[in-house]
């Protein structure tokens, strides 16, 4: 077996447990909203139209936070089409993916959805055809309360009290080529600058999310977080990171190590801030949003949009079926993000339902779980209080992509009030299982709680609506306290989670 030395010292102390960390993403692309939160001809439809059974996912899943509407959608996005009289409201082309949007669900119905699934909305305004107007036009209807043009048609739209929307993303992926209005770093920092300084006149303390870069291969990153944080710095609170380009192109190794990567952009976003803060000479820090992340198989079939005169509603794009590997490369992408709470201070996995979701529906039938769901449900329930930065001690492996990678990767948090402590653990050996080794004397009394492991002898496995428990996270049988140390056997490929307490 691999041995790998972990010590777990409460000394050793991140930050908190951020619960925006477990945020998520909705957006109006393919079937996320509609036929995936949205279906009123499901058996469990609400008033609103929304599936009960993907609200219980949901809830299950712990999802913090949602994002929405996009994404790329909300960039040639008009929100006045979607409120008001459902049947009076205009269809659109939508530009982004090649679709028809029939604005059947709009910010109303959306704030709704949130509330009924107990998760905070983060929401998106359009900087891509639209402006600083449009933007506060957006606010208003959202946040002032009464008497004035657009809070009162929210009242008259049947919403008398405000939506009291803190966290807002300052356009999407402006660095792209991709996206509709892109812009140099220069104009969007402007952009960005004024829309916030605006939007503060109405609501001071508004939380919100300037645009970073798209992913580390980006030509513009490093230098368009300097410029639009030179920019922007004094009326933004976070700057947004996106990456999807995780994914398994027949080199296992190499992707099992792609938190290596994540760590690397979450490290560079942050020197760079740091740097336009002491340029600045200011004591205010501006911390991470990393708003959109997942493994996003983005050459399959399902990931191309419809072209030509095809302008469907809802289509099926970008619905990933996801594996074992794939859920312990999600549940190192946690581990990734836990261990950077200090500077990351929100995240969303993009995205919820049906598109590269952990959360699969069929139009008018049943919902099921991806592999990716359990990782990601497992993090967000039991990661409380404190995040311990872990001494790690293992071999390393040679990647194609990352060079030298670490077999196993951890972070452990540490709840002082209640004494419960939760270890997260990747094998990342294609073949050879490992032997955990943690010294808990730091904490004297922990016993252990229990152990549970995802993995499976054929990593390729993926669930489907007709099986979605045949692989799920098991108990460790494996797993001993003894003389101030846990000692736990884990597969290759695998997920690990152990949870212990000072308690009873």
């Amino acid at each position: 077996m691999i041995p790998v030395s972990i010590t777990i010292d409460p000394a050793f102390r991140v930050g908190p447990v951020r619960r925006r960390t477990f945020g998520s993403f909705v957006e109006h692309l393919g079937r996320c909203v509609y036929t995936g939160i949205h279906d009123p001809s499901h058996p469990t439809a609400d008033g609103d139209g929304f599936r009960k059974d993907v609200i219980e996912l949901t809830r299950e899943l712990g999802v913090s936070t949602v994002r929405y509407p996009g994404g790329n959608f909300v960039s040639g996005y008009r929100w006045e089409d979607g409120v008001g009289p459902v049947a009076e409201r205009p269809s659109r082309l939508d530009l982004a993916w090649h679709s028809t949007e029939p604005n059947t669900v709009g910010v109303d119905e959306f704030m709704r959805w949130t509330k009924a699934a107990d998760v905070e909305p983060m929401m998106a305004v359009n900087l891509g055809t639209r402006g600083v107007q449009e933007a506060l036009d957006l606010l208003e209807y959202c946040n002032v309360k009464g008497g004035s043009r657009l809070s009162d048609l929210r009242r008259a739209n049947g919403t008398p009290e405000p939506h009291d929307i803190t966290m807002w993303c300052l356009g999407n992926e402006m660095d792209g080529p991709w996206q509709i209005g892109h812009k140099t770093a220069y104009e969007y920092g402007r952009l960005a600058a004024e829309t916030a300084r605006a939007m503060r006149m109405i609501q001071p303390d508004l939380e919100l999310v300037a645009c970073g870069s798209s992913g580390v291969a980006i030509p513009t990153f490093g230098e368009w977080e300097r410029i639009v944080l030179t920019e922007a710095y004094e009326h933004v609170d976070l700057i947004s990171a996106h990456a999807y380009y995780w994914e398994d192109e027949g080199d296992l190794g190499s992707f099992l190590a792609s938190a290596t990567d994540m760590d690397h952009f979450i490290e560079s976003v942050t020197a760079t801030a740091d740097a336009v803060r002491a340029h600045k000479k200011l004591a205010k820090r501006i911390h991470i949003s990393f708003d959109e992340w997942n493994v996003w198989y983005q050459h399959r079939a399902e990931s191309q949009p419809p072209t030509g005169d095809d302008w469907p509603v809802a289509p099926i794009l970008l619905e990933d079926r996801y594996n074992v590997a794939d859920a312990v490369v999600v549940g190192n992408l946690i581990i990734s993000l836990l261990r950077h709470s200090d500077r990351v201070h929100a995240a969303s996995l993009a995205q919820l339902v049906n598109v590269i979701a952990p959360i699969m529906t069929e139009p008018g039938g049943r919902s099921w779980k991806q592999t990716t769901f359990h990782p990601f449900a497992q993090a967000s329930r039991f990661a409380r209080g404190d995040v311990l930065r872990v001494a790690l001690d293992v071999a390393t492996y040679e990647t194609a992509k990352y060079g030298d990678a670490a077999l196993a990767d951890a972070v452990a948090t540490y709840d002082a009030e209640t004494g419960d402590v939760a270890l997260f653990a990747v094998n990342r050996s294609t073949d050879e299982p490992a032997l955990l080794d943690v010294d808990l004397r730091s904490i004297p009394g922990l016993r252990l709680v229990d152990a549970s492991t995802l993995a499976n002898p054929d990593h390729t496995w993926q669930a489907t609506a007709d099986d979605d428990s045949s692989v799920l996270p098991r108990a460790n049988a494996t797993a001993q306290v003894a003389d101030g140390h846990l000692r736990v056997e884990v597969p290759p490929v695998s997920w690990n989670v152990v949870r212990l307490t000072t308690q009873g």
